[in-house]
């Protein structure tokens, strides 16, 4: 079976690895992923995505592609002969590019479809306080995350499990679930299953409005919106004018007023850090201030003055 894989992030890496390594079945006769990123340093050369470096890892064909409605792009995936085309953490693509695989093209999505249709599934997942998650595989069609189910599975999120933590796990489920899929087509087994948009929810890009701390939020909310964003973007806050990030809280069970006490407030008892939510308190645990780097709650303490202007997270 010929195979075309699509991917960029290292969520897809997995994917491409499990696919690779059931040569009996599968030849994936091309890699198409992002063009090189520049970094930061001049002078250094730019940084391959995850998904190329592993598949010249394993000596694959790689196409980089800008512009996935280009014609050559179609082109060029046309002239492959691929049987099936497998996307995972990719661009939207155009008809004149999927149609090319004679047996179909599917997309792994980190979601229950049609729950959390979008570009950031899994932290949404985690924002909305979910205890459950998982991937789906389904057929490619013109509107985007819609398209007919071939395999799901489920997965438990833990109270405390992170955006990147989820991620890593759904990654590798993802793979599992990729690797049966195309055994399903290979052998025309498959059975699909149509998506029901009454219960679809969205799950859109993130961006620095949706990403700020609302503080006015109970507690609990505001837990799952800090792991929901960690470690990557990362949920922000403004601190005496300066971005703050908080990569990692925890609910607290702290004994202070918190009628009189304004949301977002700043506390410090015996070495740790609260912020003030709109019914109690969290603990900040590992933050970082704009201009400094990555650090524990501990070490911010050490320079903290509540005397030097307003404690207050806004």
């Amino acid at each position: 079976m010929r195979i075309i894989f699509m991917g960029t992030p290292e969520f897809a890496v997995p994917s491409l690895q499990a696919i690779a390594a059931d040569k009996d079945k599968f030849e994936i006769v091309l890699v198409v992923t992002g063009r090189d990123k520049p970094r930061k340093s001049k002078h250094a050369d730019a940084e391959p995505s995850a998904v190329k470096q592993a598949a010249l890892a394993l000596d694959l064909p790689v196409y980089e592609v800008d512009d996935v409605a280009c014609p050559d792009f179609a082109e060029t995936v046309a002239a492959c002969r691929a049987d099936a085309i497998v996307v995972a953490a990719f661009r939207i693509l155009p008809p004149a590019v999927y149609e090319q695989a004679s047996l179909g093209a599917f997309n792994l999505h980190a979601s229950l479809l049609p729950a959390y249709r979008g570009a950031a599934p899994i932290n949404w997942a985690i924002i909305q306080g979910e205890g459950e998650t998982g991937v789906t595989t389904f057929f490619l069609q013109q509107r985007v995350d819609t398209g007919n189910i071939i395999l799901q599975e489920k997965t438990p999120i833990a109270p405390d499990e992170n955006a990147s933590e989820l991620a890593d796990r759904l990654s590798v489920i993802g793979a599992r679930v990729v690797v049966e899929t195309l055994h399903l087509i290979d052998s025309g087994s498959v059975e699909v299953l149509s998506q029901n948009d009454a219960f679809a929810s969205r799950a859109p890009k993130l961006t620095r409005d949706n990403t700020r701390i609302e503080w006015s939020q109970p507690v609990s909310a505001l837990h799952d919106f800090i792991r929901g964003l960690a470690l990557k973007p990362a949920a922000w806050t403004t601190f005496r004018g300066k971005t703050m990030k908080i990569f990692r809280a925890a609910q607290a069970d702290l004994v202070v007023d918190t009628l009189s006490t304004p949301s977002g407030t700043l506390f410090a008892d015996q070495g740790r850090l609260y912020a003030k939510g709109s019914d109690g308190w969290l603990e900040l645990l590992l933050l970082q201030l704009e201009g400094r780097k990555l650090m524990e709650a501990s070490e911010f303490l050490k320079g903290f003055r509540p005397d030097a202007g307003p404690a207050l997270l806004v």
